[in-house]
């Protein structure tokens, strides 16, 4: 092993990390991400704190199982939230489960709701969070953890032009 496996997650370091969201109940994966998230530890948060405080002290290829109750994170579910109607009334591109269609109040505040169920006559909508009520198992998987420098520090996160791998096309993703 490179003796760089020896850092540690701590505030400055720059990590990198996959992770997967398990769903307690069933032990199904209900959101995981395909490209490495990069980020400054202690710099820009991108993941629940608590997630954050568990990623302390560990290093590269540490897998950790993080359980969160997501009520705590994102409150009881609001059923005002969940809206069926008429089949008629919803666009065609979101009459299918699945979609995500941003919705806009009167104070111009917007909101993602998911469509949950579709039938002949109705669709409807749900503005919870869809891990609203579950319990689940954040599984991360730290890749890389190396001192950040000090433009990602001001950047908070990874750096799009990435260094030159080689044979491979870097592709920046927007």
């Amino acid at each position: 092993m490179a003796d760089m496996s020896n850092e540690i997650v701590e505030d400055g370091k720059y990590v990198e990390l996959t992770y997967k969201v398990i769903d307690q109940n069933s032990g199904g994966v209900l959101t995981q991400v395909e490209y490495p998230l990069g980020y400054v530890h202690g710099t820009n948060e991108v993941l629940a704190p608590t997630v954050m405080a568990e990623l302390e002290g560990k290093s590269a290829g540490e897998v950790i199982e993080v359980p969160i109750d997501c009520n705590q994170l994102y409150g009881p579910r609001d059923e005002s939230l969940v809206i069926t109607d008429s089949i008629q009334n919803v666009p065609e591109e979101y009459r299918e489960v699945g979609m995500s269609i941003l919705m806009e109040n009167e104070q111009g505040q917007t909101k993602s709701f998911l469509v949950t169920r579709v039938d002949a006559k109705s669709v409807t909508i749900d503005g919870n969070n869809p891990l609203c009520g579950r319990e689940v198992i954040f599984r991360l998987e730290i890749l890389l953890v190396r001192e950040a420098t000090d433009e990602e520090i001001q950047h908070g996160g990874k750096i799009e032009e990435g260094p030159e791998l080689e044979g491979v096309t870097q592709v920046p993703i927007n």
